[in-house]
């Protein structure tokens, strides 16, 4: 079992997440809307690992990604992206991004990414 914080603008998408992760066995000990919202929470929570949309307002999740990774090296974190941001994709995982996501997804899809890191 991992723990795991949701980041994505979407409020419908990140009750998709929790219930798929929370179905599978997972803790979803928090949840954001923005990057900067997770950078807060993450003073506070100690997740496994990290869903992180790439696109989202206030920070988006390249930014986001970068910060995290600064400061919480060995949080895995699985980027979210929708159909045509292989590019941001590519950046993302040079910037330390363990693996990705991209939208629309099955919720198989999601238990099996995250599971290989538990």
């Amino acid at each position: 079992m991992a723990k795991v914080m949701i980041v994505d603008d979407s409020r419908i998408l990140r009750k998709i997440l929790t219930s798929t992760l929370t179905d599978a066995g997972h803790e979803v000990i928090a949840d954001a809307g923005n990057g900067k919202e997770a950078l807060l929470l993450l003073e506070r929570f100690e997740p496994d690992i990290i869903t992180l949309d790439i696109t989202m307002p206030v920070m988006d999740g390249l930014e986001a990604l970068v910060k995290i990774k600064e400061t919480y090296p060995n949080i895995t974190v699985v980027m979210v992206s929708a159909a045509g941001q292989k590019s941001k994709v590519m950046e993302a995982l040079k910037s330390g991004a363990s693996d990705f996501l991209q939208k629309p997804f099955e919720p198989e899809d999601v238990i099996k990414v995250i599971n290989r890191f538990v």
